[in-house]
């Protein structure tokens, strides 16, 4: 017999050994490029509301977890399934879903869901398809700071000359909400939006740029953020921002429509790569790393250009608002 029940202090002994065994598999199983919370700053997370975590019991015997979260964005994030039985993988893993779609039926009226469904959640795609979810595949691709390969292929680039009236500059405040435009215009008719809705509104990519530049997702490195600027005006960007003082992410890259075509991205995202590339001779950076969707060859060829090799792809799930 199936329960399914938000974890509670009663359940910690039980919960224990499912969340450790989730731990043993984090980076190889899903990927996740740091240690994940211990259990007790899992449950401190729990106890905080910054995370929810619905459990489920057969026969009295805790068998795997959810967890999503509320508190961050425009959307519910559904960040993990993770179950210790693999016999009853998908058995579980729907009790999980159903749970979980229930408890956020009226959070759902105003917010859509979003699920990366990263190792073997691959496997649920059948499952939440029929609960309404779409897709959108992503792509994550790698700069390793030791492999020669992508420092040769990086060296040896061929870019395009900046054209006149052009410029680069290192990121400055006072060029924010130029930013939160050119953002905007890249980003409100793409995939990205459907399953992160802020990008729809410049209010939303008002604060997607908030959070970079605030250091909420990760170190925000202003020195290594370019900006292209045409007769002074900014029309392109590269954000850059590193995590634990050795993974550095880009987590956006946008040029105005009018500009595009000039190799201004490639420009761009050369400039904040030389200064990844000094800032690793001093210190502990292992590589550099992004995403996109896996059918945009535009940017695939972009990074790919520039040394970037593609790791792994996974379904981006997400349910619309009710």
């Amino acid at each position: 017999m199936y329960i399914t029940k938000f974890l509670q202090e009663e359940d910690v002994d039980n919960f224990e050994p499912v969340y450790e065994d989730f731990r043993s598999k984090a980076v190889s199983e899903y990927n996740f490029e740091l240690e994940p919370l211990d259990i007790e700053g899992f449950f401190d997370a729990v106890d905080k509301e910054l995370i929810n975590c619905i459990i489920v019991y057969d026969s009295g015997v805790l068998k795997g977890f959810l967890v999503y979260t509320t508190a961050i964005s425009e959307a519910v994030e559904l960040n993990l399934i993770h179950i210790i039985d693999q016999e009853n993988y998908l058995d579980y893993a729907k009790e999980l879903l159903n749970k979980f779609l229930e408890e956020t039926g009226d959070i759902r009226h105003k917010k859509l869901v979003c699920y990366p469904m990263l190792g073997n959640q691959k496997s649920l795609i059948g499952i939440v398809a029929k609960m309404g979810f779409q897709f959108v595949g992503i792509e994550v691709l790698r700069f390793k700071m030791m492999e020669s390969p992508s420092k040769n292929i990086f060296e040896h680039a061929r870019l395009a000359k900046l054209p006149s009236d052009y410029s680069l500059i290192n990121w400055h405040n006072m060029y924010f909400e130029p930013a939160v435009s050119i953002i905007f215009e890249a980003f409100k008719d793409s995939s990205d939006a459907l399953f992160d809705p802020r990008f729809k509104t410049k209010n939303g990519c008002r604060d997607i740029l908030n959070k970079i530049t605030r250091n909420i997702y990760a170190e925000f490195l202003p020195q290594a953020t370019t900006l292209v600027l045409y007769k002074g005006e900014p029309v392109g960007v590269v954000f850059m921002n590193i995590t634990d003082g050795k993974i550095v992410n880009i987590p956006l890259v946008g040029v105005k429509a009018q500009h595009q075509g000039k190799g201004l991205s490639t420009i761009m995202l050369k400039h904040s790569m030389d200064v990844i590339l000094d800032l690793a001779k001093a210190g502990h950076i292992t590589e550099i790393n992004t995403t996109t969707e896996t059918n945009n060859l535009q940017a695939l060829r972009l990074y790919k250009n520039l040394g970037f090799i593609e790791d792994y792809s996974y379904p981006q799930s997400y349910l619309n608002a009710l």
